[in-house]
């Protein structure tokens, strides 16, 4: 079976109008696109890897067609992910592995889709890139942020000039911005709910900043200009348990506004659910390593659930199909920054 990449060295024509659901027509599958620019060393930018996360494409058509008519500043390598989940709509299809989960470093299984990314990373090793932004939405509410997989002040510095709000993360494995780590500065940049053109704009001012940067200071950033928070556990629900939101007959009845808990530090005691029935820790929780931490940080007393110690949450969802295809969210705690 052949590669499910498909290699472009000019922009295809009807990109720049297409909507995200025409791609997959248009491209013929995931595309790498190489265009030049004024600077050799090329700026790589992922998007779609989540296929009803447009803001990245979006994002993108409108910086080419800023540039249409003159030369970019840096070369762009340009990857469309997920077309067919983004003909739909949806995340990922049913049957398809996460496409921001088996990039190299991914503990999924071998698959079609695994390979390509190798050979996507292959491809881009070869060509030394400048940078890498892999760009996000989130379904809860949720500042503009950005997330880095190395403690480095070249990649807090580029994940400064995107947000003040800065995460660093090791978990979950496989995902692009820690393939591409081994390369070059890397950030994963989330840019708030699907639709929003504040995102839109946000990522695109962001992306052509990049293309302009002569090169990435590696002196460290001011601690004012940054706020470093560090995921410390990756949570989810049992598929065994039916959960909720508000006032529902469920195993697990979230609170109804939870996502409103996303970047605020919670004092212990917080009170997330109510349970119905459910004998036990009711939620997962796997730190760095993979440990089950759940706990460490959350505590059932009187049949509600509660935080056993101050946490911030952060891409808390109300959405039950990327809770159950992904998780409830992550909880983070503050970061010193590096001297």
């Amino acid at each position: 079976m052949g590669s499910l990449l498909h290699i472009y060295e000019t922009l295809p024509d009807g990109l720049l109008e297409a909507q995200p659901i025409q791609l997959e027509d248009l491209l013929g599958g995931p595309s790498l696109i190489h265009l030049p620019g004024r600077r050799e060393k090329s700026l790589f930018v992922s998007v779609l890897l989540h296929g009803n996360e447009t803001t990245g494409f979006l994002a993108l058509q409108a910086l080419l067609k800023r540039y249409r008519e003159k030369e970019l500043p840096r070369a762009l390598s340009i990857f469309i992910g997920n077309v067919e989940a983004a003909r739909d709509g949806l995340r990922r299809l049913a049957g398809q592995p996460d496409y921001n989960r088996v990039w190299p470093g991914s503990e999924h299984p071998d698959s079609p889709e695994k390979r390509m990314m190798e050979e996507v990373f292959s491809i881009m090793q070869q060509r030394q890139p400048f940078a890498s932004v892999d760009v996000h939405n989130n379904t809860g509410i949720n500042p503009h942020y950005a997330c880095i997989n190395r403690i480095d002040h070249r990649f807090i510095h580029l994940a400064s000039m995107f947000s003040r709000t800065v995460v660093y993360f090791i978990r979950p494995a496989g995902v692009q911005s820690m393939a591409f780590a081994q390369l070059c500065p890397a950030l994963t940049v989330e840019c708030g709910k699907v639709g929003q053109s504040a995102g839109e704009a946000h990522a695109e001012e962001f992306l052509d900043a990049c293309l302009r940067l002569s090169e990435i200071p590696q002196h460290p950033v001011a601690p004012h200009d940054v706020d470093l928070f560090h995921t410390v556990a990756i949570v989810r629900v049992p598929s065994a348990y039916s959960f909720g939101f508000g006032e529902q007959l469920v195993d697990i009845c979230f609170i109804d506004d939870m996502d409103h808990l996303n970047f605020r530090e919670l004092p212990a005691g917080t009170t997330l659910a109510h349970l119905d029935g459910v004998d036990g820790m009711p939620l997962e929780a796997s730190d760095e390593s993979g440990q089950e931490v759940a706990d460490r940080y959350f505590r059932v007393e009187d049949n509600m659930l509660r935080t056993t110690r101050a946490v911030m949450p952060s891409m808390f969802t109300l959405d039950e199909r990327v809770i159950r295809q992904d998780c409830l969210g992550y909880l983070m705690e503050r970061y010193p920054l590096p001297g």
